[in-house]
This record gives C-alpha cells, sequence and structure tokens, in this order.
C-alpha cells in the first residue's frame, strides 16, 4: 500500500493511474435493477432500439465503479476520498458490457483553507477510460484533505 497522503503531498499536476476492471453484463443489470431500472440498462434487446444502440451501464454505475477504483489504494488519501460538491460531472460516452476501466486523477488546484487551518482544499480532475482510451466519465471534485501533522 501506497503511504499516506496529505494535502501537502496533492500538489498541482501530479496524477494517479489506478489499476483496472472488466464490467460484466450482469453487473450493469443488477446495478440497474436496484437503482436505474430503465431498459438500455436493463435488457440488452430493448436496448438496440434506443439512444444507446445497445446495454449501456448506467452512469451513477460508472461513477460506483470509478469510485471503487480510486479507493482501491490508488489514492490514499488521510482521512478518505470525501467530496464536497463537483464542477463537472459528465458521461461522454456509455459504460458497455466487457469494457475494461481504468481512471486517472489529477490534481489541478490546491489551497489552504481560510476557516480551517488543519485541512486543505484540492480540486482533482478524475477520467475514467475503457479500454479504447475513451472517457466515460469525467468528474471533478473538491476535496477537503487534512494537512500533514507536525512532527
Amino acid at each position: 500500500m501506497t503511504d499516506i497522503l496529505y494535502f501537502e503531498d496533492l500538489v498541482p499536476g501530479r496524477r494517479f493511474v489506478s489499476q483496472t476492471l472488466v464490467v460484466s453484463e450482469e453487473e450493469i443489470v443488477a446495478f440497474a435493477r436496484l437503482y436505474d431500472p430503465q431498459p438500455f440498462h436493463l435488457d440488452a434487446e430493448a436496448a438496440k432500439h434506443t439512444l444507446f444502440k445497445g446495454l449501456a451501464a448506467s452512469g451513477w454505475h460508472t461513477a460506483a465503479l470509478s469510485m471503487r477504483l480510486i479507493t482501491a489504494g490508488m489514492l490514499p488519501v488521510a482521512g478518505g476520498v470525501i467530496g464536497r460538491g463537483a464542477d463537472v460531472m459528465e458521461w461522454p460516452r456509455p459504460t458497455r458490457p466487457g469494457d475494461t476501466l481504468h481512471v486517472v486523477c489529477e490534481v489541478l488546484e490546491a489551497r489552504l483553507s481560510a476557516s480551517r487551518p488543519e485541512i486543505g482544499w484540492i480540486k482533482m480532475r478524475n477520467e475514467t477510460f475503457n479500454q479504447h482510451g475513451e472517457v466515460v466519465q469525467r468528474f471533478t471534485p473538491n476535496m477537503p484533505v487534512p494537512r500533514r501533522p507536525a512532527g
């Protein structure tokens, strides 16, 4: 496991790359049944006749998979990866069954908190790519990150 990261470690331009995971049709359908029950997420045949022209994962499923990749050792932030809103949340293309996903995170901005000296604020661009290098999700959260303890 990588060392714990503090605000001081997250300088603009620093990048992190996750491991990969493969998305199965079964996972797409199971997630959709529970959280986003629409035909293009549930039924491959019905999905052929929609805007997606085939089965597509819910954007929220892609977001959950991306978070799993980020928190599975890629970004071991002190206190956890906590979002406090986002400037961007978009899905430029669908995640499909069989896609192999990975996430690339880049620190865009870092500033000290004006009201809480024990934390700083990080703006990070998180992009989730499929096996073709195509972005399937772009998310730019604003994250509170603890400063390194003295000593």
